[in-house]
Order: C-alpha cells, then sequence, then structure tokens
C-alpha cells in the first residue's frame, strides 16, 4: 500500500478487488531480502541495483523509443521496507510492457539477493500468459504477492496448507516467506516457459520494433528531430489523440503564427516504432488550409485526404502528406511544451527557445550538412500492415501464404498467431474441454497432483465416475416410470456405475417392493396387447392403394407380404431422417459460414480447421438478378 494507505489486491484488510493501476500501465516493485543487516546497508545495496537498472536500460534501449513513459526507478519507503518501485505508460504499444519484463528478468540474473514484482492493471499478467498450464488452486483471486522474478527465474509462492486454499497473501507475509524459506518457492518449467515465451524474441525485437520512412518537412523541424529523435512519440500522440481544441492553431489564417510554417521544406528520414508508424499512417487528415493545402495541390495531389476516390498517391506526395502530419503533431505539442509532464517534451520546448535567442538563420542546418546526418534517406519496407485475406486464411491454417513472401504481417505476428491456432487445436482435442473452456473444473476443485492432499486409488475409478450408458439410462428410465423393459433391447454387458448404483437404490425406494412393480408392468402389457390387437398403436397407417388392397384380403401370404412392406418402407423413413439430419447440420454451417460476411468467425475456423475452404458467398440480391 502507499503512504496515503490505499491497499492493494492480497494485502491485509483490502476491501474488495478493484483495479489500483491506470489502463495500460504497467507497475514494478525492487526487493533486497538478506538475513539480518543494517538499513543503511540495504539502501546502499537498493541504490546499487537501481544503478544497474539504469545502466542496462541505457544499453539496451538507447536508440528505441518508448510510446509515452520508458523505464524509470525510485526509492521508496513503506511500513519500514525500502524498495525500488517505478509505473510506466506504455500506451497503445503493449510490447513497451515485455520489454520492461526482459529489462527487470535480465537485471534479477545480476544480484542473487534481487526480488522482483511486475503487474499491470490486469493483475498478475505473467500467470495470464500461462493460464494454460497454471495448477488449479492459482486463482486470480488469490494469486497477489505470489509471482516472483528472481535469479532470471519465475517463482511462485506456493500454499501453505489445504485450508488456505481461496486465501490471499500480503506484501509483507510474502517477503517474510522469501526471507525465511525462499527454497519453498514453487519453480515450474512449463509455467515458465508459457509466461516469458513473448522474451525469447528480445533483445533483437528492440531493433525489429523500429521503422524508418522518408517525409518532407519543415527545416526548423527536421532541426529538431534530429536533436530529440525521441519527441516523435509525443508529437505522434498529441496528432492521433487530437481534439478540436488542439487543432486551432493550424486553423490560423495567417502560417507566421505557426512555430514550424512549411515554407522551407527538407527531405529527411524519421525514425519510427512500427506502432507510431501505423498511427501516422493510418490516419485520415484533411489538411490546414492556409498553410499545407496549396502545397499539397502543387505536389500534384488529385484529391485531399478523407476522399474515398484519391487516387494512390506518388512517391513524392506520400512522403509531404506524411511530413504534414508529423509537422501538425509538433504544433499541437509545442503549443505548451513547456508546462508538459514529460521530459522529452519539455526539452523539445527548451531547443525552441534557444532558437528564438540564437536565431534561426545561424542554428538551423543546411541542406549540406543535412545530407551527412545518419540514415538520411532511409526507406524500410511498410509492407507489414498489408493484409491479405487468403494469406491471413492461410496463416490461421498453419502453412505459408499464397505468395513467394513468408506471409503478412512480420515474423512475430506469424509465431503469435500460430501459436492461438496450435491452443485452439489442443482445446478441440481435449476431451476434459467443456463449451466455456478447457477443464472446467481446475478452479474448483483441489489439484490432487500439485497439492499432494487427495489420492485415488486408480485411474479407472476416474473413468468409471464419468462414464456413461445409453441403454442402463434407458431401463433406469422406464423402470422409474413404471413401464416394461423393451424387449429389443440388448442387456448390459458392464455392471453398474457409481453413480448408477445410487440411482437403481433410489428408484427401488420410490417404487416400493418388487411385487408391486411387478404387477404394474404386468397390467401395462394387458393394456398394451390390447391395444395394438385394435389398431390403436398403429403408427403407419395405409399411404397406398396397394397397402388397403392388402388389408382387405385374408392369408397368411398377404400378410406377409404387408409385413415386409412396411419393414421396407420403415428403412426407407430412418435412411431420409439420417439424410434429413446431415442435410439439416450443412445447412445450419453455411448459413453460419454465411453470417460471418467474409469475417473471422466460428465456422469459417472450424471448417480451416478440418482442412476445407469455402468461397466468399455472394449477395442474394446478386443471385436473384442473375
Amino acid at each position: 500500500m502507499d503512504s496515503q494507505g490505499e491497499k492493494r489486491p492480497g494485502d491485509e484488510g483490502f476491501g474488495g478487488f478493484r483495479m489500483t493501476l491506470p489502463e495500460n500501465c504497467v507497475e514494478y516493485m525492487l526487493f533486497v531480502v538478506e538475513e539480518g543487516g543494517q538499513e543503511s546497508r540495504r539502501l546502499q545495496n537498493l541504490e546499487a541495483v537501481r544503478k544497474a537498472a539504469m545502466q542496462k536500460a541505457e544499453e539496451l534501449t538507447k536508440d528505441y523509443i518508448w510510446q509515452r513513459e520508458g523505464f524509470g526507478l525510485e526509492t521508496k519507503v513503506e511500513n519500514g521496507q525500502a524498495y525500488l518501485h517505478g509505473i510506466t505508460d506504455y500506451g497503445d504499444n503493449v510490447e513497451d510492457e515485455w520489454l520492461i519484463v526482459y529489462l527487470l528478468r535480465e537485471l534479477s540474473k545480476s544480484f542473487p539477493s534481487l526480488w522482483i514484482r511486475v503487474f499491470d492493471s490486469d493483475g498478475e499478467f505473467l500467470l495470464i500468459e500461462a493460464a494454460k498450464v497454471l495448477p488449479k488452486w492459482l486463482s486470480p483471486e488469490m494469486d497477489s504477492n505470489r509471482v516472483w522474478l528472481h535469479d532470471g527465474k519465475l517463482l511462485i509462492i506456493p500454499l501453505p496448507s489445504e485450508t488456505d486454499m481461496s486465501k490471499s497473501i500480503s506484501l509483507a507475509k510474502a517477503l517474510r516467506i522469501l526471507k525465511s524459506a525462499p527454497d519453498s518457492l514453487v519453480h515450474s518449467t512449463f509455467i515458465e516457459a508459457e509466461a516469458f515465451y513473448r522474451l525469447e524474441k528480445y533483445p533483437d525485437q528492440i531493433k525489429d520494433s523500429l521503422h524508418y520512412s522518408v517525409v518532407t518537412i519543415p527545416r526548423k523541424l527536421a532541426y529538431i528531430l534530429h536533436a530529440r529523435p525521441k519527441a516523435i512519440a509525443p508529437a505522434t500522440e498529441a496528432f492521433y489523440l487530437r481534439d478540436p481544441i488542439a487543432l486551432k492553431p493550424l486553423l490560423s489564417s495567417s502560417p507566421t503564427k505557426l512555430i514550424f510554417p512549411p515554407p522551407d521544406l527538407v527531405t529527411v528520414s524519421i525514425c519510427f516504432t512500427k506502432v507510431l508508424y501505423a498511427q501516422l499512417k493510418s490516419q485520415q487528415f484533411s489538411p490546414p488550409p492556409v498553410a499545407w493545402k496549396p502545397l499539397l495541390q502543387a505536389a500534384g495531389a488529385t484529391s485531399l485526404a478523407g476522399n474515398e476516390a484519391a487516387e494512390p498517391m506518388s512517391q513524392d506526395l506520400a512522403r509531404l502528406d506524411m511530413g504534414m502530419k508529423i509537422t501538425s503533431g509538433f504544433e499541437m505539442l509545442c503549443k505548451d511544451a513547456h508546462k508538459s509532464k514529460n521530459r522529452t517534451t519539455r526539452e523539445v520546448a527548451l531547443l525552441l527557445a534557444d532558437l528564438e535567442e540564437d536565431g534561426e538563420a545561424d542554428a538551423l542546418p543546411t541542406d549540406e550538412e543535412i545530407k551527412l546526418w545518419k540514415d538520411v534517406l532511409r526507406q524500410d519496407d511498410d509492407s507489414w500492415m498489408n493484409i491479405d485475406f487468403a494469406d491471413f486464411e492461410a496463416e490461421l491454417n498453419g502453412s505459408k501464404s499464397r505468395s513467394n513472401e513468408p506471409g503478412f504481417g512480420d515474423a512475430t505476428a506469424q509465431a503469435d498467431l500460430q501459436k492461438i491456432v496450435s491452443r485452439f487445436e489442443a482445446f478441440l482435442n481435449d476431451e476434459q474441454a467443456g463449451i466455456d473452456g478447457a477443464q472446467l473444473d481446475e478452479m474448483d476443485e483441489d489439484d490432487d497432483d500439485d497439492d499432494d492432499t487427495e489420492e485415488y486409488s486408480s485411474e479407472d475409478d476416474e473413468d468409471r465416475e464419468v462414464s456413461f450408458d445409453e441403454e442402463q439410462f434407458a431401463r433406469m428410465m422406464r423402470e422409474m416410470m413404471g413401464l416394461p423393459s423393451s424387449s429389443t433391447a440388448k442387456q448390459p454387458t458392464a455392471t453398474l456405475t457409481m453413480q448408477q448404483d445410487k440411482a437403481v437404490a433410489k428408484v427401488e425406494e420410490e417404487l416400493g417392493q418388487e411385487d408391486e412393480e411387478e404387477e404394474i408392468q404386468n397390467l401395462m402389457s394387458q393394456f398394451e396387447k390390447e391395444l395394438k390387437e385394435a389398431g390403436a398403436l398403429s403408427l403407419d397407417p395405409p399411404s397406398k392403394e396397394s397397402d388397403k388392397k392388402l388389408l382387405t384380403k385374408d392369408g397368411k401370404g398377404k400378410e406377409k407380404e404387408k409385413e415386409l412392406l412396411h419393414e421396407e418402407l420403415d428403412e426407407e423413413e430412418e435412411d431420409d431422417d439420417l439424410v434429413d439430419i446431415d442435410y439439416n447440420l450443412a445447412k445450419n454451417l453455411l448459413e453460419s459460414f454465411k453470417s460471418q460476411a467474409g469475417m473471422a468467425g466460428p465456422a469459417g475456423n472450424l471448417l480451416s480447421l478440418m482442412g476445407m475452404k469455402l468461397p466468399r458467398d455472394e449477395d442474394d440480391g446478386e443471385e436473384e438478378d442473375k
């Protein structure tokens, strides 16, 4: 809990489960757990950990662009316990969160006494990643403060006894366990592999997440971005989350009031993350009427942004359009940059102030100086933004795309998608799975394998517990209703299960003595015989002239012929029923596939897993016109 007494899930006296973090934020806490030792020594060790962490972060993320906030640590003291604490808002880029997890895991390998907690607004998200392989006792209601990173491993504080199945632990109690009994923590390679699955692509993912693109922007802005390349993140956020109030400076009638007037333009390469680039590229934005609209028209624009009939842009026009969006974002960002809480934004405000003091003519770079900049015209392929519907289906099937390329998107997206498909196939093949998910009873029953709190005599007993015999069930139902047993039913060959024995005993209790039951059965048999003789139980009335003739004639031969004819008709009806069932199944499946309207859905996914690929259905109206 913080200095104001607010308690987190798992703390003693916590009043309920509620979100303690803003959305899209990750929180991390670093503790140095040592036996004995003075408080001053513990603070020195924490400071050594903090310096090592920041140095490690600087090495890994030197060229990385954080979406909103970067990795940071500060020392806190609560309830006499000193530790390092940090919160990072990763916005729309979840890769920032996993980069922090990777950084913390690597840091834990360097300090044997370091224990780390990391969680977000969803709780223990590492356990969410490993939900498929978690033990049955580990539920979201009691997992707080149980998951720790130590020496590069994922460790879990186990339950002390069978009586504490639904009891969470406080942070103070968890620290006492780490100090007194660190060897008691559970380390599962299966849980760790699932929880750290996204970390396998690091550290290469840090560079792979960047994207360079050539844009045309004002010279003044090129100078700012060359000095502070990470300022592209807050500027993109300002553009992406713009509102009418923020757009007012761009709608000014005088271009001279703009911070970055567009007449003096240069073409340079800007470094984005893929998320930032996609946020800018995907936006439909009408250019400011006074400053940018004439420039875009002069560059050969046949139509402005927002027109669905616009032709594909030329290379120069695409660079100018992207530069217009970036410049608009910086105009909105720098309006009150000196008041911002973001450090990079405040640094941009200081650079702009220095330009006003020194004079732009002497401070801004010349064309020759810009040509000497590193990666001045680097243009990365942005085909990872294009997703083909057929290639997407091929990836769902686990096969390669139709083209010669490895598939849509980047390798990370393909690996994640194939993992989802493999887990779905495992779910379909899981005999214990239910309609709400796999292994429904895992969260409600004790884990006999992990906790060793309950033992079964044999696997056969478990199988018998869930066995079901349709013939025995039908026989018991007839007995409960007082009906005679079917003469055509086969006698059961296996012994009754434990549940069936109880059911039979209950039935015998309700019906009374066997003599009364036999008397009722004999009476029902007589009624049935009389009704059959009267023809009241005939379910197949004659429908053909030949049947009517047979009924009016006497003789055993005719009666035999009539019976054979009815047998043939019964067989035909049974065949028709089977056809109707198959037809209805196919009809419903096709209607479900059609209702997807070409999008992903359960019918399409199931057909794909069975190796069936259906073409897109045409509109009903088009079919009628044809």
